[in-house]
């Protein structure tokens, strides 16, 4: 394995930059659409739980099913994986923004109501700050889930650390089943270590 790994280093960081790139796209839709999502169930709360049930049977499809819905529409490769992992992400995300915001006290949201602020300064001055921790859950659950169904997405000319993976599968070369394996935890734990780090930061 050590020989293949210093033939092939550079086979391996092409997909891990591939896989890095699908997670950071992916990430920064996920976010932009969950927040705008999450002010629009702050103000209008039925809708909002709605639109979790609505993800919530997304989420449940296996991504392969979405992939192969969605390829006729937008092709092979990047758009579709970034679709369909950002649909995934909504659950995650709208489900654990929403639960952490609706989950601060009642009477902390009364009295700044009571001193004149609107419902979106409620919303970032009050209820986001003291509802930090469930926002991280949401965030943590999306990278580790996108890690791991963007390793699929290299059955549809995706990239990253799956082409390992189903090469390796393919030609029964096992070297590259173990060290994509490897990258594609390694990967999972370090972000989530990460984020962890930014939360603890975040919260001194």
């Amino acid at each position: 394995m050590i020989q293949y790994l210093t033939r092939h280093y550079d086979d391996l960081l092409r997909a891990l930059a591939e896989h890095l790139q699908i997670l950071a796209v992916t990430l920064v839709f996920s976010l932009l659409i969950a927040a705008v999502l999450t002010i629009l169930a702050v103000y209008f709360r039925r809708f909002g739980e709605a639109l979790i049930q609505i993800f919530s049977v997304i989420y449940s499809i296996p991504s392969l099913a979405l992939f192969a819905l969605l390829i006729p529409l937008t092709g092979l490769g990047m758009t579709t994986t970034v679709i369909v992992l950002t649909a995934y992400n909504q659950y995650l995300l709208l489900g654990n923004f929403t639960a952490g915001i609706f989950g601060v006290d009642s009477g902390v949201t009364e009295a700044a109501r009571g001193i004149g602020m609107s419902t979106f300064q409620i919303l970032v001055k009050v209820q986001i700050p003291l509802a930090k921790k469930a926002l991280f859950t949401g965030i943590e659950l999306s990278v580790v889930s996108t890690i791991g169904i963007a390793t699929i997405a290299a059955m549809i000319n995706a990239g990253g650390l799956g082409t390992l993976l189903f090469d390796g599968l393919r030609t029964m070369n096992f070297n590259k089943i173990i060290l994509g394996s490897i990258l594609s935890a390694v990967l999972a734990l370090g972000v989530n270590a990460v984020l962890k780090c930014l939360e603890k930061r975040l919260e001194s």
